[in-house]
């Protein structure tokens, strides 16, 4: 599936829809440079599992928890996560394998990580379609 954003809001919106479909045990992974949206899509998504908390993109924490909705949401941001060893102290598995929702920014960088279910989200831009401009590409 590939859908095509223009605003922040169009991003979110499309988010928060898969978000609504998501059932426990999901995990999703999201691939994409730098400023291609990841954080705007993670909020989109939480927003579709009735989080009310703000999500913001756990960069150095590297695990955000939120439980306050349909579904625990474990948030990911393991760019800086230098060695996959450093998932496994953070008890990944327990998260990946849990009654919740995985959504795992920066997933390329532990792809042997990752289950073979996981649902694979690569966003990227194209100027010449204008800034706000996202391309979401969902492999199922």
């Amino acid at each position: 599936m590939i859908r095509e954003t223009y605003s922040s809001e169009e991003t979110e919106g499309f988010a928060r829809k898969l978000g609504i479909k998501a059932k426990p045990g999901d995990i999703y992974t999201l691939v994409g440079d730098l400023g291609t949206g990841k954080t705007v899509f993670a909020q989109g998504f939480a927003k579709g599992l009735d989080i009310k908390e703000y999500v913001n993109s756990p960069t150095f924490t590297i695990l955000q928890i939120y439980e306050g909705g349909r579904i625990p949401f474990y948030h990911f941001d393991v760019y800086r996560i230098e060695e996959p060893e450093e998932m496994e102290e953070i008890g990944y598995e327990d998260y990946f394998f849990s009654e919740g929702v995985t959504l795992i920014e920066w997933a390329d960088m532990i792809e042997d990580l990752i289950p073979e279910k996981a649902h694979r989200i690569i966003i990227t831009k194209d100027l010449s379609k204008g800034i706000d401009y996202r391309k979401i590409k969902i492999d199922e």
